[in-house]
């Protein structure tokens, strides 16, 4: 698992760097449509480093996500059936994954500040639990 653990920890410093950029843009009272693309990018970074570590952790597992289109959605999916994440995380993530597809096929200037927000507000919760929940049976440190 030394492996694992160090690429999961690599993702975890990524995201840590996402999550403190995110803080920085959002103090702003008052964003411009690029700081709100910005909050979009970094958000969209989270998930994704949350995706790339439940990607590694499933494979360590030797458990195969289709390549489908709707693999995103079955990873959180698979996630949750093998005990990797809980149902209430797996709820909360699913919020992020829809906002995923969103920004991924939408363009930055439909970004609504309203709801970046209550994004916002959430992914610290949200990646806290995640670590403390991975952290129990896959990383080594």
């Amino acid at each position: 698992m030394g492996k694992l653990s160090k690429e999961v920890l690599a993702e975890k410093d990524n995201v840590e760097v996402s999550l403190s950029n995110l803080k920085k843009v959002i103090k702003k009272k008052r964003k411009s449509v690029v700081e709100l693309a910005a909050i979009g990018t970094f958000l969209h970074n989270i998930y994704n480093g949350i995706e790339n570590i439940l990607k590694q952790i499933l494979k360590m597992e030797n458990i195969e996500i289709p390549q489908t289109a709707t693999w995103h959605k079955d990873l959180l999916k698979f996630s949750l059936s093998n005990g990797v994440i809980s149902k209430k995380l797996s709820d909360e993530l699913y919020k992020y994954l829809t906002f995923r597809h969103f920004f991924v096929h939408s363009y930055g200037f439909e970004l609504d500040e309203a709801y970046l927000r209550n994004l916002t507000k959430d992914i610290p919760k949200v990646w806290s639990q995640f670590i403390s929940e991975i952290e129990k049976s896959y990383l080594d440190e």
